[in-house]
């Protein structure tokens, strides 16, 4: 008998032990589970608040209502059906589109014709004035002229003076007018003496008795 009790009591010890492990697991996973449990009921109690607001809301614009019944054609557009009218539509436009078009071409044609009308009957009172007014002497023809009218020789200034008295509207300068009898005498068709510091330009013989007889013909 003493020999049979010891392995009797080692089993039950280990049973023992293995049981109070079995335990405390089970409470600790009890522990654990109420824990998620407690956390989801909080997220549910949260989202049910969420819910009545929301429903509230929901029941104050009346926007789902509205919302629910654009969408839930949305699909029948889809089908062949919902496409034919949609097809319809621009060729009943298109004579439209084509008719302003015509209105337009034939609304330019008198605006395009305007212009050029305008632009002829501009052109001529501008040729009537090129022709009726006469063309001016230039300067070089009234220095010549002035000098073959003259005796003595002139000088710059005193052929200045007196274009500027015969001609007011020309604006006679004196620098202008020595410019055009220097080129004159370069071109043979002045002479150019000096008197002291004074310089005094006449015209050569042949000139003078070609404007002498020219004026006596005229006469």
């Amino acid at each position: 008998m003493p020999e049979s009790a010891g392995p009797v009591t080692e089993l039950a010890s280990q049973y023992v032990s293995q049981v109070t492990n079995d335990l405390e697991n089970n409470l600790k996973e009890q522990e654990r589970i109420t824990a998620e449990i407690a956390a989801l009921q909080a997220q549910l109690a949260s989202l049910q608040h969420d819910h009545g607001i929301l429903l509230n809301m929901q029941q104050a614009l009346g926007v789902t209502a509205s919302a629910g019944s654009t969408v839930v054609p949305s699909p029948r557009k889809k089908s062949g059906g919902a496409r034919r009218p949609e097809a319809k539509k621009p060729t009943a436009k298109q004579p439209a589109v084509k008719q302003p078009a015509v209105k337009k071409s034939t609304a330019k044609k008198p605006t395009a014709a305007q212009p050029a009308a305008s632009k002829a009957a501009a052109k001529k009172p501008a040729t009537a004035k090129a022709t009726s007014e006469p063309q001016q002497p230039t300067l070089i023809e009234l220095v010549r002229r002035h000098l073959a009218e003259q005796s003595e020789p002139r000088s710059a200034a005193e052929v200045t003076e007196a274009l500027g008295r015969a001609h007011p509207d020309r604006g006679v300068q004196t620098k202008v007018v020595r410019t055009t009898l220097e080129n004159l005498v370069a071109r043979n068709l002045a002479h150019r003496t000096k008197q002291g510091s004074s310089v005094f330009y006449t015209l050569p013989e042949e000139s003078t008795q070609e404007k002498t007889e020219g004026t006596d013909t005229a006469e």
